[in-house]
């Protein structure tokens, strides 16, 4: 449930998995299963619910139960993968047909696992996927350089002329995914899309103060940025010296 993603810390040393299943039933056997497996998981009953838990806390991976969601299950499996392109997303559930297990790996499902579970192949294909997430991509820069700017993705810090900046977690990704493509813009929605999700009226207020923060952080004159620049009427990018515009 929601509150339970809200009010729960999860564990530092445990992969943390996100169970979304619309039976409580479901979701509370899949948690349990995890947790005697050794997984730190939490489980939600809708989508919307799923979407609040991703936004609040970092995961390892997620863990689909498709039974109940049954064909809009592959809907739910695609918009996950556009908001999280990495994030490991195992699919479960009873249908065994061809078509169907098809239709969710092109849907963005890493795998797809026939209930009743297999329990320990369930934990190996896990850790297995959760392996490879961890893993950073090949030719993916795990460090940007700009001016007087550091960003770290692997140890997850930034530095300004050698001194750590403390970011927020939403902070450092909206920095890391400018940094990613200097030079070009990246629009609202895309930003939004990847910070919170759902786009509205409030989440484009949230992320003008969200770029102001970084701005008043990483800026030597916040209102005359060198960095964190403004694309008009289409989102923001970040400008260095070998891609001013």
């Amino acid at each position: 449930m929601q509150g339970d993603c809200e009010l729960r810390q999860m564990s530092s040393d445990q992969q943390k998995t996100l169970v979304i299943a619309e039976e409580a039933s479901a979701s509370s056997q899949l948690r349990r299963t995890l947790e005697v497996l050794g997984f730190d998981a939490v489980e939600v009953l809708s989508y919307e619910d799923a979407l609040s838990c991703l936004r609040l806390f970092d995961y390892d991976a997620i863990l689909l139960e498709c039974s109940v969601f049954g064909r809009n299950a592959t809907a739910v499996c695609q918009e996950l993968r556009r908001l999280y392109p990495r994030l490991p997303i195992l699919a479960v559930g009873v249908d065994k047909s061809l078509d169907y297990m098809v239709a969710l790996l092109d849907a963005g499902a890493d795998d797809y696992t026939i209930l009743p579970l297999a329990e320990r192949l369930l934990a190996a294909r896990l850790r297995s996927a959760i392996r490879r997430f961890r893993t950073p991509a090949l030719g993916v820069a795990e460090r940007f350089v700009a001016g007087e700017i550091v960003l770290d993705a692997a140890r997850h810090r930034v530095e300004k002329s050698g001194v750590l900046v403390p970011l927020s977690p939403q902070e450092f990704r909206a920095l890391e995914v400018l940094m990613h493509r200097p030079g070009i813009p990246i629009s609202h929605s895309a930003l939004i899309a990847t910070l919170w999700g759902l786009e509205s009226k409030s989440t484009r207020k949230r992320l003008r103060v969200l770029i102001r923060a970084l701005r008043k952080k990483l800026e030597n004159n916040p209102s005359n940025p060198r960095y964190l620049k403004t694309y008009a009427c289409i989102g923001y990018y970040f400008q260095d010296r070998e891609c001013a515009m």
